[in-house]
């Protein structure tokens, strides 16, 4: 489950940009452009690209009050359709259900609740919508070989207009397991980039992968299949050691630029890495 922090301490930087970083055999290859750095509390949860090309940030300290005082705790990483705010919630370790808020262009929030099917858990890292708007992508913590799938709150007509209940649609099956996503976000209406957190080594040789997560087709409401590789290992460099913590994903569509967040150790946890990536030909 994602880390939450919550002591205020001075903002450590980094050690700088490494050499560019390709992805493993086959297409696409990423290289490393850049390195940039966020708040943890008031961006480290999760990043999404704006039409104008400015970066949307969640951290902790960006939660409502009147979301929190309904026990909505946690927000994961969101995404933007058609102007549209996509924000995840989940609630403290006893929570029934979990929660997608989207927020209109006109500033307008709606609130819609998913509850818990058997056997799901409550983990409600990220929000991802397909390019059309039509469905919305989200993930469980853990080791997981799914990918859950929802009508897209608002944008979907089969969805209430102004928030609601919120019922899964169906599911991607994955044909590896995966472990401990902490974001994903469509690159192409067939490809997902998905942000790994797991430092084991045992499902990936990549320690806290980037994932990509091929589909047959795109995503239509109905059940499919998506093929899962790993890219390359998200960079850990930090100036302090101990353990990193991978965030938040992000492509850019207008700008081609897919960014990924990393959080390092000790003290300097307070100072997010956002690394950004050009893909080659």
């Amino acid at each position: 489950m994602k880390r939450q922090l919550l002591a205020p301490v001075c903002l450590l930087a980094a050690l700088g940009l490494g050499a560019g970083t390709a992805s493993a055999a086959g297409d696409p290859q990423w290289a490393e452009s850049g390195t940039a750095y966020t708040d943890t509390l008031g961006g480290g949860q999760g990043l999404a690209a704006r039409a104008d090309g400015s970066l949307l940030y969640r951290g902790m300290t960006d939660i409502p009050l009147d979301l929190r005082i309904k026990g909505w705790n946690h927000v994961g990483d969101p995404d933007i359709a058609q102007g549209h705010v996509f924000d995840a919630y989940q609630g403290p370790d006893t929570a029934t259900s979990k929660m997608f808020a989207v927020t209109t262009p006109a500033g307008k929030r709606y609130q819609y609740v998913h509850q818990l099917n058997p056997g799901e858990k409550l983990n409600n890292s990220f929000a991802a919508v397909s390019p059309d708007g039509q469905w919305l992508v989200s993930g469980e913590w853990g080791d997981q070989r799914r990918l859950q799938v929802f009508p897209a709150p608002l944008l979907n007509p089969a969805t209430p207009p102004t928030g609601g209940d919120l019922k899964e649609a169906w599911q991607i099956s994955l044909d590896k397991p995966v472990r401990d996503i902490q974001g994903c976000d469509f690159v192409t209406d067939t490809r997902l980039i998905c942000a790994s957190n797991d430092a084991s080594g045992t499902l990936f040789p990549e320690l806290r992968p980037l994932l990509q997560v091929d589909l047959p087709r795109k995503v239509d409401g109905q059940p499919m299949t998506g093929a899962v590789k790993s890219l390359f290992a998200l960079p850990q460099r930090s100036v302090c050691t101990g353990t990193f913590e991978t965030e938040g994903v992000d492509y850019d569509v207008n700008s081609g630029t897919l960014r990924a967040q990393m959080i390092p150790p000790g003290v300097c946890a307070m100072a997010t890495a956002v690394y950004a990536y050009k893909q080659g030909t």
